[in-house]
């Protein structure tokens, strides 16, 4: 009999492996083995000319992340590394709060509409994703260029009387980034929106609840869920994203997206840009890790 039950056992083992087999041949060819080839580009030393010289390994890529070697080759703390990856979260943080800003409301009242309506307002959510995004965001050069649409706009009603100089900034970058993302925080928040027992909202208005009450007990704990996970999906982008600040920021103020694409190229480093790639994917893992362990509790049936 035990026999019997170890036989099935194994059978049913193999099939679970046949059948999960072609989800991890496609994760260890597209993850997996990227990321080892990656990190195996971070310990080599770069070659004289771009590329590396393999077989030669060294963790300089990593020690130039916070170090750098000076004149008599004694290595000095160096900031820079560390600054652009600051200003990166700051401006990817001001493109998530700002997602947020807009995105709620606008997902809320999405679940507050009808079916028909709301599937057309979803519809137009989604419009931008059919447009290419280089094409976009040439499109937000032409409105933020001096004598653009912006500055000939707010001259008509005489709220500038001249160029605001808005492109090439880190205004114009957010503005990009919170255009580009915005759609990433309505449609997770929504799809928690609707799945919302609104009887606990009218339940709340007759026990005395105002709206803000309501909203900020009932509605926004409920959405909490969607509130996250569109705040990831906004905020790990945005972090790595490469064309917006490269065309409205002109490419002045490097993000981590652009620091890495020039260590590829023109500085001709490409363990350094391995190694902050693989330091970029340590913070998007950790944030990861945090959602993780915060939802898991929640969804155990603790207190989130």
């Amino acid at each position: 009999m035990s026999t019997l039950r170890a036989l099935a056992e194994r059978r049913q083992l193999r099939r679970r492996l046949l059948l999960t087999s072609p989800a991890m041949l496609c994760l260890l060819l597209f993850l997996v083995l990227p990321l080892g080839i990656m990190f195996l580009v971070s310990v080599l030393v770069p070659g004289d000319y771009g590329g590396v010289k393999w077989g030669q390994y060294s963790l300089e890529a990593y020690l130039n992340f916070l170090y750098e070697r000076d004149l008599d080759d004694a290595l000095v703390f160096n900031t820079d590394y560390l600054q652009i990856f600051q200003r990166s979260f700051w401006l990817s943080v001001l493109t998530t709060v700002g997602c947020l800003l807009i995105g709620f409301p606008t997902a809320l009242y999405l679940a507050l509409q009808s079916e028909r309506k709301r599937n057309l307002l979803l519809f137009l959510v989604t419009v931008p994703f059919w447009t290419n995004l280089l094409v976009r965001v040439y499109a937000w050069i032409l409105l933020l260029r001096n004598g653009g649409l912006v500055d000939s706009g707010l001259g008509i009603f005489g709220l500038s009387d001249g160029a605001l100089g808005l492109l090439y900034t880190d205004v114009a970058v957010v503005i990009g980034l919170l255009y580009t993302f915005l759609p990433f925080m309505v449609l997770p928040i929504y799809t928690s929106l609707e799945k919302l027992d609104w009887r606990l909202v009218e339940a709340a208005f007759d026990l005395g609840a105002n709206r803000f009450q309501a909203l900020k007990r009932i509605i926004v704990p409920l959405a909490m869920p969607g509130i996250v996970a569109g705040a990831i999906l906004v905020f790990i982008p945005s972090l790595g994203n490469y064309i917006i600040p490269e065309l409205l920021g002109g490419g002045k103020s490097l993000m981590i997206g652009n620091l890495i694409q020039l260590q590829f190229g023109a500085s001709h480093n490409w363990p350094l840009g391995a190694a902050l790639s693989f330091a970029l994917l340590g913070f998007v893992l950790l944030a990861m890790l945090l959602y993780s362990l915060r939802f898991k509790q929640a969804a155990g049936g603790g207190h989130p």
